[in-house]
């Protein structure tokens, strides 16, 4: 059941949402209400973002919403991002630091997506804030029951896979694209036991950071609206490294730590 899982988190991942320009942002009150909690007095630009979005404007799975960002002008550097989804119950989905190596940027994960919203992603440039994002109709992402058994996921929780794009080969280039998968029920505290029709307690990984060598790639913080078993696709610049090293922390107070070796030439 867990391997589905995850197998079904990088289909999401690896399917196409629908064109860009078929859900733009829209108005939303809740966003004009919560802004100023989010982005403090910092303004945002209202020249076009140096990134895209994409995101399905309706999602097949609510629990798992597929969010990439991808960068759209290189001489802009993007050094964090903001992830909010306007309507959830935890609005702030995650926010993301992002090194050199990791630009340009072209960054993937899943959501939860609670009832039809925007999702914005808040871009930190040296030249400003930058905004960009989707309208994605979805419902009860945040309260969908979890996808296996709770005994079986707590007993995985933290067991980690790697994977590379370009397979065992080194391609002539230093950019590399890779996968990275955890193993995390990451309860979101609205859902419920499907035995007793108890509430199952918050427990969710609220912070992680992917290594190789003594460079960071990135980090994230993050919430309830990250997906179960999440799953982390990303572009980077090699840097001879032999590992991935990822760490994580969840809000029970476990760590997870796992060197992630790359493939072997071929």
């Amino acid at each position: 059941m867990r391997h589905a899982i995850l197998a079904a988190a990088c289909i999401a991942l690896l399917s196409s949402p629908a064109p860009a320009q078929d859900n733009p942002l829209t108005d939303s009150a809740s966003w004009q209400d919560m802004k100023i909690d989010v982005l403090g007095e910092r303004p945002v630009s209202d020249a076009p973002a140096p990134f895209a979005v994409t995101a399905p404007y309706r999602a097949a799975d609510a629990a798992m919403v597929p969010l990439e960002i991808t960068q759209t002008d290189t001489s802009v550097p993007i050094s964090a991002a903001t992830i909010v989804i306007d309507e959830n119950p935890a609005p702030v989905a995650a926010r993301l630091e992002f090194s050199p190596a990791m630009l340009p940027l072209d960054f993937a994960l899943n959501l939860r997506v609670n009832q039809y919203s925007n999702v914005r992603v808040i871009g930190e440039t040296p030249e400003g804030l930058f905004m960009a994002g989707r309208f994605v109709k979805a419902s009860g992402g945040c309260s969908a029951p979890a996808g296996g058994d709770a005994a079986q996921a707590l007993a995985a929780m933290g067991q980690m896979r790697l994977d590379m794009a370009d397979g065992a080969a080194r391609v002539s280039t230093p950019r590399r694209t890779a996968e990275i998968m955890i193993r995390h029920p990451m309860y979101s505290g609205l859902q419920r036991d499907q035995v007793t029709q108890l509430f199952i307690s918050a427990h969710f990984i609220d912070h992680l950071e992917v290594w190789q060598g003594d460079e960071m790639l990135f980090s994230l913080d993050g919430g309830i609206s990250v997906s179960e078993d999440p799953v982390f696709r990303f572009a980077y610049t090699e840097n001879g490294a032999p590992t991935l090293k990822v760490i994580a922390t969840d809000t029970e107070g476990n760590s997870f730590s796992q060197e992630l070796p790359k493939l072997a030439e071929g």
